[in-house]
C-alpha cells in the first residue's frame, strides 16, 4: 500500500486564523484479483515429490565402428541427470612407462636436461618428471619426460563423430509425482494395454501423456544447433512443471515440457561439456588402456511445480483482508458502533466535530470594535508579554 499525503495553507484576507487542508489518498491492491484469479482462497503446497526414471534407444556409427546404447550413454543406470556422447578423442594403447610431457602443461618444455628437475609432479601434468629433457612426439621441439600412462594425450588421440544419427536417438522420460499434502498422485504415462508407447512420440496436443522425445526435437525445442552442440558439448534441460488446481478433476492436472539450455555458450570458459573415462584390458600380461575424452550432450530433467485446494482458514483470512482494503470492514465497524452500542452518541461525538458558521458582518461603519477576545489574545501572545 503507498499511501500520499499532500497539505495546503490558505489564508483569507481579515480571517482570524489560516485554513489547513490535508489531503491523503491510498492505492490499494487488487484484492479481488488476488482472490479470486491467484486463488488465494487455496492452501497450496509446492515442490512435489518426484521420481525420474530415463531410457536410451537408438544406434549410430563413427569413422571406425557401430556405437550402442552402452557404449554412448554414460552414466547406464537410467537417472534424471545422464550423458549423450556425441564425439569421442581416443588415445589407444596406453601403457605405464615414461614419454614427452604434453605441450600444453605449463614448463614443460625444455633445451636440456637442466630445465626439468627430477621428482617434481605438476598437478595438471601427465605423470612424474624423471628429469630429462626428450623429444616430442611430431617435429623438433622437446619435453620433459614423465613416467606415467604413455603416449599421454595429445601425443596420439584420434577424433570421432558419433552424431550423425544422434538426432534420431529416442529418449522416454518416466516421471510420476506426489503432493503429501493433499494425498494426490499422477504419472506422465498414458495408461493404456495396447502398446501404445511402442509406436508414439510426443506431441503437445495429440500424445501429451506419451513421453517419448527424439534428441534432436529436444535440442530444437532449445534453440540451438545440433552439429554445433555435438562437438562442442553442452546441458540442455527438460523442465516439467506440474501446476495443479486439485478443486477440479484430476485429468485437469497435465505436465507442461519446456527445454533450454543451461550451460553458458557465450562464455568459453564454461561453455560445452565435456568428460574423461577409460577403458583397461591385459595385453601380454601387462595392463593396457584406452583413454577417451568424451564430449556429448548432458540431459537434466527437472521436475516442479505446485498444488492448490480450497481450504477454510486461508479463505476466511483473505477474504477479511480484501474487505478491509477497500474500506467495507470499516464501514461495517462505524455501522455497528453508531447503531447497536448503548454509547454511540459518545461515539458518534468523537467521531464527527460539528461546525458552526460565524454571524454575518453588516455592511457600514463599524462605531465599536470588538474587544479581541481572550483566547485570540492568548494565540497571538501564549507569554502574556503585552500585559506587562
Amino acid at each position: 500500500v503507498r499511501t500520499q499525503v499532500a497539505s495546503q495553507t490558505w489564508s483569507g484576507e481579515g480571517s482570524p486564523e489560516a485554513l489547513r487542508v490535508v489531503l491523503v489518498w491510498t492505492r490499494l491492491p487488487p484484492r479481488p484479483y488476488v482472490f479470486i484469479v491467484q486463488k488465494s482462497y487455496q492452501d497450496s503446497e509446492t515442490g512435489p515429490e518426484s521420481s525420474v526414471i530415463t531410457k536410451v534407444k537408438g544406434i549410430t556409427f563413427s569413422e571406425h565402428k557401430v556405437w550402442d546404447v552402452e557404449e554412448y550413454v554414460k552414466p547406464p543406470e537410467g537417472g534424471s541427470v545422464f550423458s549423450i556422447i556425441t564425439r569421442i578423442e581416443v588415445t589407444p594403447s596406453q601403457t605405464l612407462g615414461t614419454c614427452p610431457e604434453s605441450m600444453r602443461v605449463s614448463d614443460a618444455t625444455c633445451g636440456s636436461d637442466e630445465d626439468c628437475v627430477a621428482g617434481q609432479l605438476d598437478m595438471l601434468g601427465n605423470g612424474l618428471r624423471t628429469g630429462r629433457c626428450v623429444p616430442y612426439y611430431q617435429g623438433s621441439a622437446k619435453t620433459c619426460e614423465v613416467s606415467g600412462w604413455c603416449p599421454v594425450e595429445d601425443g596420439a588421440s584420434v577424433s570421432q563423430f558419433l552424431g550423425k544419427m544422434a538426432p534420431n536417438f529416442t529418449i522416454l522420460i518416466k516421471n510420476s509425482i506426489q503432493y503429501p499434502k493433499f494425498q494426490f498422485s499422477k504419472g506422465n504415462i498414458e495408461h493404456r494395454k495396447d502398446g501404445y508407447l511402442k509406436h508414439c512420440t510426443f506431441d503437445e496436443v495429440s500424445d501429451l501423456y506419451c513421453p517419448i522425445f527424439k534428441l534432436g526435437f529436444i535440442v530444437e525445442q532449445a534453440g540451438e544447433n545440433f552439429t554445433e552442440l555435438a562437438h562442442t558439448g553442452g546441458v540442455i534441460g527438460v523442465i516439467i512443471n506440474w501446476d495443479c488446481d486439485l478443486d477440479l478433476s484430476a485429468s485437469k492436472c497435465n505436465p507442461k515440457y519446456s527445454f533450454r539450455r543451461l550451460d553458458p555458450k557465450h562464455v568459453p570458459a564454461s561453455s560445452g561439456y565435456n568428460f574423461r573415462f577409460a577403458k583397461y584390458y591385459k595385453t601380454n600380461g601387462s595392463t593396457t588402456r584406452t583413454l577417451i575424452k568424451a564430449y556429448g550432450i548432458r540431459i537434466d530433467v527437472i521436475v516442479h511445480g505446485q498444488a492448490g485446494k480450497f481450504s477454510l482458514i486461508p479463505t476466511i483470512i483473505n477474504l477479511a483482508t480484501a474487505l478491509t482494503s477497500i474500506g467495507v470492514g470499516s464501514f461495517l465497524c462505524d455501522w455497528i458502533l453508531l447503531t447497536f452500542m448503548n454509547k454511540n452518541k459518545v461515539y458518534s461525538h468523537k467521531k464527527f466535530d460539528k461546525i458552526v458558521d460565524p454571524p454575518e458582518q453588516t455592511a457600514g461603519p463599524e462605531l465599536c470594535p470588538p474587544e479581541p477576545s481572550r483566547q485570540d489574545s492568548t494565540l497571538t501572545d501564549p507569554r502574556g508579554l503585552a500585559r506587562l
